[in-house]
């Protein structure tokens, strides 16, 4: 082989590597999964099956899993009230700490994952939730600038089946994640124990964790389909 001939091969096998690398840095995303709500969202870590599903399912990208939630708070505690400046401080919390964990990235994939509803069912608030969890999702869409961001709602538990505003915020759940054009509904009713106790078991909560990564790769695989409004 001469020298030229090998120099010619060289740069072609050079060029060849660099493209390589250039197109996975091109088709690499990056992907945000925002969790939040009640105790039931406190009690789960995404780390034990969470986060290495959703990493599995997407292994070439970067992944981003944020979770913030608060035990015995009500809807009132996340939702920023146009009527009412002082609302939504916990909310604001969650922001700080999603934008501090994406920086200066700006994430191409968005869920938000919402477990919450139990303190607003037991107080009886059932009447003011569809307004404040269609707040909520709004206001994640907008501060995040993605206006299509999945959304999976977990309905609360059979804890209280037969309880009004229970009953209520449950149907709320299941509503909202229907009519929503990007929404999901993920099922919690097995997931408390023989006793149907408010908060998860421990092999539940490593069951919840498995559910929303499968309902997250779901929605995600879905084209994004919007209705026109009149």
């Amino acid at each position: 082989m001469t020298i030229h001939r090998f120099i010619i091969i060289l740069v072609a096998t050079l060029l060849c590597f660099h493209r390589g690398i250039s197109f996975a840095a091109e088709t690499a995303k990056v992907r945000l999964f925002v969790l939040s709500g009640q105790s039931n969202m406190a009690g789960l870590n995404p780390d034990d099956t969470f986060t290495p599903a959703v990493k599995a399912a997407y292994p070439k990208d970067e992944v981003i899993v944020v979770r913030y939630a608060v035990s015995g708070t009500a809807i009132s505690q996340w939702w920023k009230d146009p009527k009412n400046p002082k609302s939504g401080g916990l909310y604001d919390v969650l922001m700080s700490q999603v934008k501090k964990a994406v920086g200066e990235k700006t994430p191409d994939t968005v869920v938000f994952i919402w477990l919450q509803g139990e303190r607003d069912a037991k107080a009886g608030l059932s009447g003011a939730y569809t307004e404040a969890l269609q707040g909520v999702i709004k206001r994640v869409r907008d501060d995040l600038k993605h206006p299509d961001t999945a959304v999976l709602i977990a309905r609360i538990s059979d804890h209280l089946n037969g309880s009004q505003h229970w009953d209520a915020v449950r149907a709320i759940h299941e509503k909202v994640a229907k009519e929503d054009h990007r929404g999901l509904m993920v099922d919690t009713d097995d997931l408390n124990g023989t006793n149907n106790d408010l908060h998860c078991t421990k092999e539940g909560f490593l069951e919840l964790g498995r559910r929303f990564a499968a309902k997250s790769v779901e929605s995600l695989a879905k084209p994004v389909v919007r209705t026109a409004k009149p």
